[in-house]
């Protein structure tokens, strides 16, 4: 008991003065995160070369193509196995970090960084229209996790570095890293952490210098700036509600494929064989949309195709996706949705050109907003997608209209009804929180920040529910640390700072989740 008490001690202690220890972690995170990232991209990059040179070379031979294609279902059939070995290495791998960090998902480490890195490297060698963001969010969290276990970290500061670990896969993917700081605090964590935005600043600036001195820094949109009218900003509230529609009406259609594709009566050593001979099929009439979607991106930005060209792109890249990531292939969802969002702002963007006699110039700023909106619509994640897109352009000029649209598209997409779609897919991974199993007790430090409108403002501690195995630990309010009794009113945005029993993490974490997010609704008269 003595030990437990002293255990309890240092992590409060720890919790009031740990800026330098959490710098160390950050330097420690950043570096593997992002080594582990640039060896995936690497990867990636050789065998999406090597799947272009098969295919320029088996090109009008039937009998090779005939070979590749055999090739492919054997390819297929390995994944499906790799797949088998590691279930969380399916996929994008973002849910399975949102899983880890609610408590409601705990895969090993180093079987996830060695599934995805072999299964993601040789889907991508098939064509499948997968991408490296999301996995790399996977891998840089697995890292963080991997240097948690090896040097014997705390729980909370495991939950930290897997936390950290994503956001610099993220940065060093992107080459972003105040999108992947911004990433984790806004979609997995959903709420401000100062140190786990300590830590992440620390950990995705490094994972992005990194990444910068093996692939160099220059940005992956280049275009010359035309300033939107002001008078024509109607467009963009036009712009914004359809890109909305479309992001929401694309997680339901991907659920679906994905539903649909359970409910095949086949084992998946079958149906994912025949995925990888669809993709060689449609990389041998259509390469443009195979894998992440590179080429699509210097496709349109050097060649600006018609409007046609470009929704007939988008349809079929849309279409190839939902199948390839229904399959469950090692692989991510992320770009893929950045490219197909911006071809549905440029396409969009070059009907209003046409029509209203806009600047020729605008249909690059259209491109970049169609993706900040569909991110916005789809992740539910707008102040990330606005980042991500200012990171990518390296462009500050237009960030008016930039963020109109994300905004629109944001609140166009929850009016209907939708849900970010990585919580979606953590939902079907999981439907009940997993109880850890261990016999050990630790506890978690876990600290929520009270929103205006909360149900919590106001009230006294003693008058909440806040359940039996979280603790209070202080109340952050301003610079001032406030001793935690019953008697003590809580006010917006106050920090919030619990411990919490690692054994009922997940239904712990869940229901001060809840309480938090719970916001006053008026009674009308």
């Amino acid at each position: 008991m003595e030990q437990k008490k002293r255990s309890t001690i240092r992590k409060i202690e720890s919790h009031k003065s740990e800026p330098f220890y959490l710098i160390v972690r950050g330097l420690e995170v950043g570096i593997v995160a992002g080594l582990v990232a640039v060896l995936y991209r690497y990867l990636l990059s050789f065998a999406e070369n090597g799947m272009n040179s098969i295919l320029t070379y088996i090109k009008g031979k039937p009998v090779l193509i005939a070979v590749w294609l055999v090739a492919l279902a054997v390819l297929g059939f390995a994944v499906s196995t790799i797949v088998r070995w590691e279930p969380m290495a399916a996929g994008s791998g973002i849910p399975q970090i949102n899983g880890e960090i609610k408590g409601r998902l705990s895969p090993g480490w180093w079987q996830v960084i060695l599934a995805k890195l072999v299964g993601g490297t040789v889907s991508v060698f098939a064509g499948l229209s997968l991408g490296r963001e999301g996995p790399s969010v996977q891998l840089g969290g697995m890292a963080g996790k991997g240097m948690a276990h090896i040097t014997k970290a705390d729980k909370t500061t495991e939950h930290r570095m897997i936390s950290c670990g994503a956001g610099a896969g993220m940065a060093a993917a992107f080459n972003a890293p105040l999108a992947g700081i911004m990433f984790v605090l806004e979609e997995i964590h959903h709420s401000f952490d100062k140190n786990i935005l300590c830590m992440g600043i620390v950990s995705t600036v490094t994972a992005d210098y990194i990444s910068k001195l093996f692939f160099g820094q220059s940005t992956i949109f280049n275009y010359d700036t035309v300033i939107f009218p002001l008078h024509r900003y109607w467009v963009l509230l036009i712009m914004g509600i359809a890109i909305g529609i479309a992001g929401f009406g694309y997680t339901k259609i991907m659920l679906l494929f994905q539903t649909l594709y359970k409910k095949i009566n086949i084992s998946n050593r079958i149906k994912m064989p025949v995925t990888f001979v669809i993709s060689g099929c449609v990389g041998l009439v259509l390469p443009q949309v195979l894998c992440g979607g590179h080429s699509m991106v210097e496709y349109l930005m050097q060649e600006h195709p018609g409007i046609g060209v470009m929704f007939g792109l988008l349809a079929a890249k849309f279409l190839f996706g939902a199948v390839c990531f229904a399959s469950g292939a090692p692989g991510g969802t992320l770009y893929p949705m950045c490219i197909l969002g911006t071809y549905l702002g440029a396409g969009l963007g070059g009907i209003a050109i046409r029509a209203l006699d806009l600047p020729q110039g605008l249909w690059e700023e259209f491109a970049v907003i169609g993706m900040a909106g569909f991110f916005s619509a789809t992740i539910r994640s707008p102040i990330t997608g606005v980042v991500l897109v200012f990171e990518l352009t390296g462009n500050m000029n237009n960030l008016l209209p930039l963020v109109t649209v994300a905004l629109i598209s944001y609140a166009t997409s929850g009016l209907l009804g939708g849900e970010p779609i990585y919580e979606a897919l953590l939902g079907r991974l999981v439907s009940n929180p997993q109880e850890k199993k261990s016999g050990r007790s630790e506890k978690i430090i876990k600290s929520f920040v009270i929103p205006t409108g909360s149900n919590l403002n106001g009230k006294k501690i003693k008058e909440i529910p806040w359940g039996r195995h979280a603790l209070i630990v202080t109340v952050e309010r301003g610079e001032e640390s406030i001793t935690p009794n019953g008697d003590v009113v809580l006010n917006e945005g106050d920090e919030v700072v619990f411990l919490v029993s690692q054994r009922r993490f997940a239904k712990d974490e869940e229901h001060l989740e809840h309480l938090f997010e719970e916001q006053y609704k008026p009674t009308t008269l």
